[in-house]
C-alpha cells in the first residue's frame, strides 16, 4: 500500500458518527465472533483456530493442553466491557472466568496463579508477574461491571502483588517465581511493569485507592522516565535485578524479544497519558514522553512503503523482525486517539486513519471473521509464534478507545456513560 496524504479535510474521525458507528459495529463482531466458542465447558476458554472453532489442546504450543492465564483473563476483562455496553450473556461468560481463574489458575497452597492450567493440575507452574498484573486488570474490570465475587479476586491479587512481585527499592516489580515464591531468575522485565501499570489505574478507578495509582507513577517513573530519554526514545524491555539496561538480552520471542519493540512504545504513549489524567495532570513529564515515545515509534517502526508496524527493531531503529503483528497497530489506535483528544494535532489524526487504514485492509478477516493475528514482510497471513485467532483483549480496545474520554480506562468510560444515560433519562 504506498502512502498518501489522509488530511483531516472533514475534522475528526473520532467526531463522525458514522465512523463512531464503523468502529461499534467491529466491536459487535468481535464479541459475536469470540463469544460463539469460546467457552470451555471443562473450565476456562477455548482458543480458537483460524475460523473460530475450538481449536485443539495445545494448538501452536507443542501439544501442551494448557488454558494460559494471559488468555483466562483478558477473556474475563473483553466480556466485563461487553456487560457494561449491555451485552446479554456477558455475564456468563464473566462468571464462568472467574470461577476458573479462583478453582483453576490460583494456587490454593502457596498462593498467587499458575501461568498454564492443564484439566489434571498446572502444567506450568511460575508465577509470572506478567500473568499476574492481567488478573488485577480482569478483578478491577470485573469489579466496575458489578460481578459479587471480583472483591474477593481483587483483594486477593493485591496481596499477592505487593508481598511477593513489589520491590519497595526499585518502585517496579519482579518478573517469576516458583510455585513455593522462590526467586526464578535475576531478570526484570518492562513488558509486566507496563501491564501492571495499566492494572494499577484500573484498581484505582475501581476502588479509589489511591495507593494504586502511586504504585503506578513509580512504575512508569521507572520504566520509562529512567530509561526512555537516555536511549534516544527507544525504550528498553530487558533489564537486570538492579535494573540496568540489558541491550544483549534475548528471550521468548513472544513475550521477551531481543532489541526493541515499537509496539511497547506506542502503548506506553496512552498509558502515560491516562495516567497523565488520573493523577490531575500533575506529573509534567508524563505527556512530552507520551509524545516522544509516539514520534520515534512511528519514524522507526512503520513500514513507510507497505504499511504497518516491524515487530522489533535494532538499536539503531533497524527492522529486526520483519511481521506486522496485529498488536502494536491496535495500541498505535489508541496512542494517536489519545494524542489527538488531548492535543488536537493533525499529524496524530493522520497517524489514526493511516494505522485504521491498514488494519481494515490487512487484519480484519471479513471471510472468516476476527482479526489476523501475524503478516510476513509480503502481508501475506502467517503463523508462529501466534496461531489461529488470538485473544480478543488488544483488538477491542482500539475499536472503543476512540469512542470515549482520555481520562480513564474504557472499562471507566463505559460506566461513566451509563451515569450520564441514567441521568437523562431520569
Amino acid at each position: 500500500m504506498k502512502p498518501f496524504a489522509l488530511a483531516p479535510t472533514n475534522g475528526k474521525w473520532t467526531a463522525m458518527p458514522s465512523h463512531r458507528a464503523w468502529l461499534e459495529r467491529q466491536a459487535e463482531a468481535l464479541f459475536a465472533f469470540y463469544e460463539r466458542n469460546i467457552v470451555n465447558p471443562l473450565g476456562g476458554f477455548h482458543d480458537l483456530d483460524d475460523f473460530g472453532r475450538p481449536a485443539a489442546p495445545g494448538y501452536g504450543a507443542g501439544g501442551t493442553p494448557s488454558r494460559w492465564l494471559f488468555a483466562t483473563t483478558r477473556v474475563v476483562h473483553a466480556f466485563s466491557i461487553a456487560h457494561l455496553m449491555g451485552r446479554p450473556g456477558a455475564d456468563v461468560i464473566i462468571d464462568h472466568g472467574l470461577d476458573f481463574l479462583w478453582n483453576g489458575h490460583r494456587d490454593p497452597d502457596h498462593g498467587g496463579y499458575y501461568w498454564g492450567v492443564g484439566y489434571e493440575g498446572p502444567t506450568d507452574s511460575v508465577k509470572q508477574a506478567y500473568g499476574h498484573a492481567f488478573v488485577l486488570v480482569a478483578a478491577s474490570s470485573a469489579k466496575v461491571a458489578g460481578h459479587p465475587d471480583a472483591d474477593r479476586l481483587l483483594a486477593d491479587i493485591s496481596t499477592v502483588i505487593r508481598e511477593r512481585f513489589w520491590d519497595e527499592a526499585f518502585g517496579a516489580v519482579a518478573e517469576e517465581f516458583t510455585r513455593d515464591w522462590r526467586a526464578f531468575d535475576s531478570y526484570r522485565g518492562q513488558n509486566s511493569n507496563m501491564h501492571l501499570t495499566e492494572a494499577l489505574m484500573a484498581a484505582f478507578e475501581a476502588t479509589s485507592d489511591s495507593t494504586y495509582l502511586r504504585m503506578a507513577e513509580r512504575v512508569a517513573e521507572r520504566i520509562v522516565g529512567a530509561n526512555a530519554a537516555a536511549n534516544d526514545w527507544r525504550l528498553p524491555e530487558h533489564f537486570t535485578a538492579d535494573w540496568r539496561v540489558d541491550k544483549d538480552y534475548a528471550g521468548s520471542p513472544m513475550f521477551r524479544p531481543y532489541g526493541t519493540t515499537p509496539g511497547h512504545a506506542l502503548e506506553w504513549s496512552r498509558l502515560l497519558l491516562q495516567l497523565w489524567e488520573l493523577g490531575g495532570r500533575q506529573l509534567d513529564w508524563l505527556p512530552h514522553a507520551a509524545k516522544a515515545l509516539f514520534a520515534r515509534a512511528a519514524a522507526d517502526g512503520w513500514d513507510h512503503e507497505a504499511g504497518g508496524f516491524y515487530y522489533t527493531l535494532e538499536w539503531d531503529g533497524r527492522p529486526r523482525i520483519r511481521d506486522r503483528y496485529w498488536w502494536p497497530c491496535c495500541e498505535g489506535i489508541g496512542a494517536a486517539a489519545f494524542l489527538n483528544g488531548i492535543f488536537g494535532d493533525p499529524a496524530y489524526e493522520d497517524w489514526y486513519r493511516r494505522i485504521w487504514s491498514f488494519v481494515a485492509s490487512r487484519f480484519i478477516d471479513r471471510e472468516h471473521g476476527g482479526w489476523r493475528a501475524q503478516l510476513d514482510e509480503a502481508l501475506r497471513p502467517r503463523s508462529d509464534p501466534f496461531f489461529g485467532k488470538v485473544d480478543i483483549y488488544h483488538s477491542l480496545q482500539a475499536c472503543l478507545i476512540p469512542t470515549l474520554p482520555t481520562t480513564g480506562s474504557v472499562t471507566r468510560g463505559l460506566f461513566a456513560r451509563l451515569g450520564q444515560e441514567s441521568a437523562s433519562i431520569g
